[in-house]
């Protein structure tokens, strides 16, 4: 009798049919497997076009953002942000600090949600990204962060759910833009 697998092992075994494609791709694959909608961007004005895509199909009206190159897209869309978070926002437009390509999950720290708990965070949630941001695993993420010195309120977020956190939230609606360096 076939029972149906759980979604750990399943992003557990695409994973490793994965093992030896490159770490974009790869990243790519098991953040959209968990749910996440992946965006890849050859430019700013093409994750320009994206976002307000994003925006207009959500019908996205106020946004919690308080990074100033971030805050610079929404201005260019005309769309209203709050630097602090509020009961107002319906997405956060954030940054991260690392990809993880080994199960395609986000790592955040303070310096892209603040003093805020990711469980906290609006339901929909967009999230800017380089290429060279993608770590192959949590341990090169873990020690690039260490070195950088930023290891305050250090989360990860995966397409559909907060692995770390568990927020009553199950309908998260996770976006990335990825950006060419």
């Amino acid at each position: 009798m076939n029972q149906p697998e759980e979604a750990e092992p399943d992003v557990t075994k695409l994973a490793d049919q994965l093992r030896d494609a490159d770490l974009d791709y790869k990243f790519a694959q098991l953040f959209t497997h968990s749910g996440g909608f992946f965006n890849y961007c050859a430019d700013e004005s093409e994750a320009l076009q994206t976002l307000n895509q994003i925006i207009k199909i959500e019908q996205i009206s106020n946004v919690f953002c308080w990074d100033q190159d971030l805050k610079n897209f929404l201005d260019v869309i005309k769309t209203p942000y709050s630097p602090e978070l509020t009961e107002e926002n319906d997405a956060a437009f954030i940054t991260c600090e690392y990809l993880i390509a080994f199960d395609g999950r986000i790592m955040l720290s303070h310096n892209n949600i603040l003093h805020y708990h990711s469980s906290r965070l609006p339901s929909k949630i967009i999230i800017m990204a380089n290429v060279s941001q993608i770590a192959s695993n949590l341990n090169e993420a873990m020690m690039k962060v260490k070195r950088a010195g930023n290891l305050k309120n250090l989360t990860s977020i995966s397409g559909s759910q907060s692995k770390l956190d568990t927020p009553n939230k199950d309908n998260t609606k996770l976006f990335l833009l990825l950006l060419e360096d």
